[in-house]
C-alpha cells in the first residue's frame, strides 16, 4: 500500500460541510472523501502516477 502523507488544508467552511455531508452519505470518513474525489478527478484527466509494476516494463 502507498505511504500516506499528512498535510493541512484550507478550505470554505461551507465546502467542507459539503463534502463531510457526501462523505456520511457514502459512508466513508472525510478524509477518505477527499482522496476519492482527488483519484477520480486526476483518473479522469489522465493524470494519475503510473503504478510501480507498470512503469517497470
Amino acid at each position: 500500500m502507498a505511504k500516506k502523507k499528512a498535510f493541512a488544508l484550507r478550505i470554505n467552511e461551507d465546502l467542507m460541510k459539503a463534502v463531510e455531508k457526501w462523505a456520511a452519505d457514502e459512508f466513508r470518513s472525510t478524509n477518505g472523501q477527499i482522496e476519492w474525489m482527488l483519484h477520480k478527478v486526476l483518473k479522469e484527466a489522465k493524470r494519475l502516477p503510473k503504478k510501480k509494476d507498470e512503469s517497470e516494463d
